[in-house]
């Protein structure tokens, strides 16, 4: 069983930036960052295979954010730059066993953090 944590949420100005990071218990595969506006479902933000050879970005993502993980660290990071009102949302790191992109659906995913709070204000 493989935890997750989350850091780095936090409130920021529309334009502002963000970096969230995830620290896993133990070496995993695929891992994501979903995230779930107020009211809304849980949709996925990017995907990161084990070996950061595929990666995946929501299409609202649009070249704003950038995901990276060191396997040495078992950590995996968001970084989120020209932040909108339309980012505030709880993000969520996930993971799963096997090391390719396999799907982008949040019940694919095995492991799962507590969720970490983003609020963008005006």
């Amino acid at each position: 069983q493989v935890q997750l944590v989350e850091s780095g949420g936090g409130s920021v100005q529309a334009g502002g930036s963000l970096r969230l990071s995830c620290a896993a218990s133990g070496p995993t595969g695929v891992m994501a960052w979903f995230r779930r506006a107020p009211g809304g479902e849980r949709e996925v933000v990017a995907a990161l295979s084990r070996d950061s050879d595929s990666i995946f970005y929501a299409r609202f993502v649009k070249r704003r954010f950038t995901v990276a993980r060191d396997n040495a660290e078992n950590t995996f990071s968001l970084q989120m730059n020209s932040l909108t009102l339309e980012d505030t949302a709880d993000y969520y790191c996930a993971a799963d066993a096997g090391p390719s992109i396999r799907s982008l659906r949040p019940d694919e995913y095995r492991y799962w953090g507590q969720g970490t709070q983003v609020t963008v204000s005006s």
